[in-house]
């Protein structure tokens, strides 16, 4: 059985469970955002930020436990800029490699979706190395859809890979919204002479 918990602060404990899982997912090249294994202090560092992040409201960080023990990780962050800042970003689900195969990074994409939509988040993103077929299927079986593809944008060394654009529409059917698009309207508009 698993729980889902939102973290703001995080112990001794808690923190050295964290550097347990991004240590063993990094390891196998996990395409988190390090083109190594980051040390301890790097990740507690990380850890911080986000944390931080969480305590100002910005972001919400969300941690998967079996038995007790963290097995997987993630978070969402609202965009900065106040004209997306209704909007957010998913970052980094890790699944510890040991724990993969027991629906847990379905469990925390899931509790990443529900948490940004009750938090008033109107559009939730998320990009993918294209190569991690895996968690595209996941992410697509979670109704995000593909928005784009970036060729050749992801650096590892002098290996690329592209970067895979996701998003889901968390605003309800009846959302009381004017929808312009791409149409040359409203503030910042311009039309071609």
């Amino acid at each position: 059985m698993s729980e889902v918990r939102w973290l703001i602060a995080a112990d001794e404990v808690i923190r050295a469970q964290v550097v347990r899982v991004v240590t063993a997912v990094t390891t196998q090249a996990g395409a988190v955002g390090w083109t190594g294994v980051p040390s301890e202090p790097e990740i507690l560092a990380w850890l911080d930020e986000i944390l931080a992040a969480a305590g100002a409201g910005l972001a919400r960080f969300a941690v998967v436990l079996v038995a007790g023990r963290i097995e997987a990780l993630g978070r969402w962050e609202r965009y900065r800029k106040e004209t997306v800042a209704r909007n957010g970003d998913v970052q980094q689900v890790m699944v510890h490699p040991a724990a993969r195969a027991g629906g847990l990074a379905r469990t925390l994409v899931t509790a990443l979706v529900r948490d940004a939509r009750g938090h008033g988040v109107e559009v939730l993103t998320l990009d993918v190395r294209g190569n991690n077929h895996a968690a595209m299927a996941l992410y697509e079986s979670c109704g995000f859809q593909v928005r784009g593809r970036l060729p050749d944008f992801v650096a590892v060394g002098d290996e690329r890979w592209d970067r895979v654009i996701y998003s889901q529409d968390l605003r309800p059917p009846d959302a009381a919204l004017r929808r312009h698009g791409a149409r040359p309207i409203g503030p910042g508009a311009s039309t071609l002479r």
